[in-house]
């Protein structure tokens, strides 16, 4: 490693102060898809990775649309013009502002490019790239036009709905102490949970009597005692038939033991069905569980537990609930039932042989217990490493583009085969050890029975009469195997039950709040106004974690238009998920039109809000069960949405028909731009009092930009809106400005166009 060019690398992107708030500076863990970490952090560290690569052309596709003006400049002229001066760039952008300092310009429309030359080249052609550049400044010269007040303090609109008289600013006073606040103590992956010992007796009763309690095992045990009566019935007969006393006649021989036979083979029948209707039913119920579990955990669980362990409680240990441990339950009752008879057929015709049986079924259940520690425990092992070769994996796939652009297939294939590995590592294990009780069983058990049978043999017949002991050497040769497979089925049920104990694990997993709670609904149209009060909100990821929201105090009035902006990593896009309790507060309320938030079932609070996120999320499906996601929307509305949006030209080139036009997994064959569009056009059918905007044109150019604004105006001008942004434009429609830093704000801007400079220089 250089450490003076990473030192550099860190400098010219703009990380030092990130790092300085970051619990253990560039040590800090990072989640699964940089998930603790702010969208312009992710940006700066990607750029900072390629940067550090040294190469001789830089492929930067749109690296300033997460971060803020002055970050951004920073970058540009630390980065863009610094430490890549004599490289060859090709930047992807849609700031014009930085495009006067390229050597050329290539504008592209429809997968063409239609103008290429230098800036001022291209502004005196006009066209494409002049209507992109008159919009960016016609956005500017709101800025820049600054007329004088008289008035320092200029008066804020007061809501004619509710009375709030709280303060509107808590942050003068402050300090700013970034360098040693509070720190955590935990790792933000914890290691997997894992069980030692013995499989605990809750967690079979739980398997057992899941699906219809005691009533429905006690049946299977019932009828497989049953079937296994009919089966030593036959046996019987046989034996009572073929003595010297009785007269043996072939037709009732034949009658009474065809009939014995039909019986067995109804109760087998019946048995497997049971056995079938049980473990279905339980797979589902112990399924619904878990999904229940998973869907309703709150978001820090996420945080902290990597993708793998989800998908291999669900998938790898839900597949043994599914198939393995209803198929070697019912095997492990029959083998008790079937070696139980054997016992008691040998014993009772031949009890000699019991001075035998006593200290093999001993030596057995020694054997077991022995093999069951080492085994148990390796299947634990073996669940465990398993989860590891899953994330691994996905993240390599999701992540395949990056791995290739840098040439690091080698070390994460190396990291699969070293998962795998130590996966496969424990399944060998696993193996040699049933190597080790199958030798040991059959030895010993083939070992008594040779006693056994030189025992019989050699007795006169006054001790055992001679058909019987026939009955007993046929019994007693399918010994030595009933118990074999009687202790290692056992020993399988064991091991498969670690599947459920690990089920059960995350369907214990803390729940977030109620979807609904019934004594405390909202109105029908609440909320009404749109009135906001924030009391002293304190906001933590999780309870062993920092603040980074500390102390925010704010009144936002019905209607108004607030603007948030501050550095990446500042808090701005917490205090959004704070509305929507996806991180919930650690003190203070959020109080709207007169109701305490942290009080309202999730879904009603939810769904009275829109949003439109950093990170848009689109669905496997078509537009229509993305943008109407519930179907409560005619087509009409959904084209006139999408219109309103700019995204009906792209629709209908496509396709006319709704139902039809295909968005992949992850909405990947739209672009950033055209999926917040997409959000865009949701959260316009659904008409919300409230609207959030989490740097929602981050990703189109600034004519599009001005384009939405307008849309928002017009559209959402009753509504109250809180809108995250970097560029200055998109919030000089706001009302109010609020600058936030490290997790608290340092003053809310009623923005009058005198206070323009004010802004430009908080932010």
């Amino acid at each position: 490693m250089d450490r003076d060019r990473y030192k550099e690398v860190i400098r010219v992107c703009c990380l030092e102060k990130d790092l300085e708030i970051m619990e253990h500076g560039d040590q800090t863990e990072i989640g699964e898809r940089g998930i603790n970490l702010s969208g312009g952090q992710k940006q700066r560290i990607q750029l900072a990775r390629a940067l550090y690569q040294d190469c001789d052309i830089y492929l930067l596709d749109d690296i300033f649309s997460a971060v803020d003006a002055h970050t951004g400049s920073e970058i540009f002229k630390e980065c863009v013009r610094g430490a890549l001066k004599d490289k060859t760039i090709l930047l992807v952008t849609h700031q014009v502002d930085f495009l006067h300092n390229a050597n050329r310009i290539l504008v592209m429309r429809d997968g063409m490019i239609v103008q290429s030359g230098r800036y001022q080249e291209l502004l005196e052609s006009g066209m494409d790239f002049g209507a992109l550049v008159a919009a960016y400044e016609s956005s500017m010269d709101l800025v820049e036009m600054s007329t004088p007040v008289s008035d320092d303090n200029p008066q804020t609109p007061k809501s004619p709905h509710t009375p709030l008289t709280r303060g509107e600013s808590n942050g003068e006073s402050r300090t700013l102490d970034r360098s040693k606040s509070e720190k955590g103590t935990s790792k933000l992956i914890e290691d997997e949970e894992r069980e030692t010992g013995s499989v605990s007796s809750d967690v079979y009763r739980q398997y057992c009597t899941e699906a219809f309690g005691w009533s429905g095992v006690g049946a299977v045990i019932l009828i497989s005692i049953f079937w296994l009566s009919s089966l030593m019935g036959n046996d019987y007969w046989l034996a009572y038939e073929t003595s010297e006393n009785t007269i043996f006649n072939p037709s009732l021989f034949m009658m009474v033991y065809l009939i014995i036979a039909g019986v067995a083979c109804v109760l087998v029948f019946i048995r497997a069905f049971l056995v079938a209707i049980l473990g279905l039913k339980t797979a589902q119920k112990f399924f619904a569980q878990i999904l229940h579990s998973i869907l309703h955990a709150p978001m820090s669980f996420f945080d902290t537990t990597p993708s793998g362990r989800i998908l291999s409680r669900a998938s790898t240990d839900q597949a043994a609930v599914d198939f393995m441990i209803p198929i070697f339950l019912s095997m492990t009752l029959v083998m008790y039932f079937n070696l139980v008879s054997i016992v008691v057929v040998t014993c009772v015709n031949a009890w000699p042989t019991v001075f035998l049986v006593v200290p093999l079924v001993w030596l057995n259940i020694w054997c077991r217990g022995y093999y069951l520690a080492t085994s148990r425990e390796l299947t634990r092992l073996d669940s465990i490493t398993k989860a590891p070769v899953i994330h691994h994996f996905s993240e390599t796939v999701s992540g395949v583009m990056t791995i290739r652009s840098f040439r690091k297939q080698g070390r994460f294939f190396e990291g699969n085969v070293q998962r795998v590995n130590a996966n496969l590592r424990m399944d060998f294990h696993n193996n040699a050890s049933n190597e080790w009780l199958g030798f040991r069983l059959e030895l010993t058990g083939a070992f008594f029975l040779c006693t056994a049978t030189l025992f019989m043999v050699t007795l006169p017949s006054s001790f055992i009469q001679p058909e019987y002991v026939g009955l007993t050497l046929s019994y007693g040769l399918s010994l030595n195997a009933v118990m074999f497979w009687t202790v290692f089925m056992s020993c399988m049920v064991e091991n498969r039950m670690v599947a459920v104990e690990r089920i059960k694990q995350f369907i214990r997993i803390p729940s977030e709040a109620p979807w609904r709670i019934a004594d405390c609904l909202p109105s029908p149209n609440w909320p009404t106004h749109g009135d906001i009060e924030i009391i002293d909100l304190k906001v933590r990821y999780r309870s062993n974690t920092p603040l980074v929201i500390k102390g925010v105090s704010v009144n936002i009035y019905g209607g108004e238009k607030i603007g948030i902006v501050g550095r990446t990593g500042s808090g701005k896009s917490t205090l959004i998920q704070v509305f929507f309790r996806l991180v919930e507060p650690s003190g203070g309320k959020i109080i709207i039109d007169g109701v305490d938030i942290c009080k309202l079932g999730l879904h009603d609070l939810r769904s009275r809000f829109g949003i439109i996120p950093q990170d848009p999320v689109l669905f496997e499906g078509t537009v229509r069960s993305n943008i109407d996601p519930i179907g409560l929307y005619s087509d009409e509305e959904i084209w006139k949405s999408l219109e309103r949006c700019q995204l009906k030209d792209v629709v209908a080139q496509s396709l006319k028909n709704l139902m039809l036009l295909v968005v992949v997994d992850s909405g990947d064959n739209w672009s950033v731009g055209q999926r917040q569009l997409l959000c865009l056009g949701r959260v316009m059918l659904k008409c919300s009092k409230i609207l959030f905007m989490d740097e929602a044109t981050a990703s189109v150019d600034s004519q599009t930009d001005a384009v939405i604004q307008k849309i928002i105006r017009e559209d959402f001008s009753a509504c109250t809106i809180i809108s995250i942004a970097h560029r200055i434009p998109t919030v000089m429609d706001c009302d109010r400005v609020l600058v936030m830093d490290a997790g608290m704000y340092l003053t809310l801007l009623s923005l009058q166009l005198s206070y323009t400079c004010k802004l430009s220089k908080e932010v």
